[in-house]
């Protein structure tokens, strides 16, 4: 997790409120927690047009992966398909995904995210943690050796969000902090 994460969470979620146990998320909690979520999904579009980019030399795609991967929980999967095959969406690991997509077929490739939202609200689970969904829409363009664009469509994906109480020591003190995590990113519609 990168620094800046976690200064954000002693500084925002650390402190305790009267009446609300260390399990619970308060509403200032809830808006800082969202707004990280927020803040990963963001890095990882960036992550996925740098890493789909041609442009971008092997090794350093390769360093964008690792980077990519800490943003989710073990044993997550990302959902990709086509229009050529509408009705076959297949899964990978998130590792897998992205070696993928740095071999895609095409001489460049373009990929956009937009309305990045949540679809839900975080919901708080038997075992503590909480449980959400953010909405993206990914659009997609690959071109051939001459610059013509041979294909392009839009995705509607729901990427799953996990939210946990996790501790870190800083300065010999024990604190606190919610630490957010992306799980699956299922495919909900593909159109051109």
């Amino acid at each position: 997790m990168k620094l800046s994460y976690l200064s954000i969470f002693v500084i925002s979620l650390g402190m305790s409120i009267t009446g609300l146990s260390q399990d619970d998320l308060s509403p200032e909690r809830k808006q800082a927690v969202d707004s990280l979520a927020l803040e990963k999904v963001r890095d990882l579009s960036k992550y996925i047009s740098i890493i789909g980019s041609k442009e971008t030399p092997w090794s350093e795609a390769n360093r964008v992966i690792e980077r990519a991967e800490e943003l989710f929980m073990p044993g997550s999967e990302i959902g990709v398909s086509s229009l050529v095959r509408p009705d076959d969406i297949s899964y990978y690991n998130v590792r897998k995904y992205f070696e993928r997509l740095m071999r895609l077929n095409y001489k460049k490739v373009e990929i956009e995210w937009y309305n990045i939202e949540y679809m839900s609200d975080l919901q708080k689970q038997p075992d503590g943690t909480y449980v959400g969904v953010i909405t993206i829409f990914q659009k997609f363009k690959g071109y051939d050796a001459e610059g013509r664009l041979v294909y392009q469509d839009t995705t509607k994906k729901d990427i799953t969000v996990f939210v946990e109480r996790k501790e870190t020591q800083i300065g010999g003190r024990l604190i606190g902090f919610w630490d957010v995590l992306l799980g699956d990113m299922r495919v909900k519609e593909t159109t051109p």
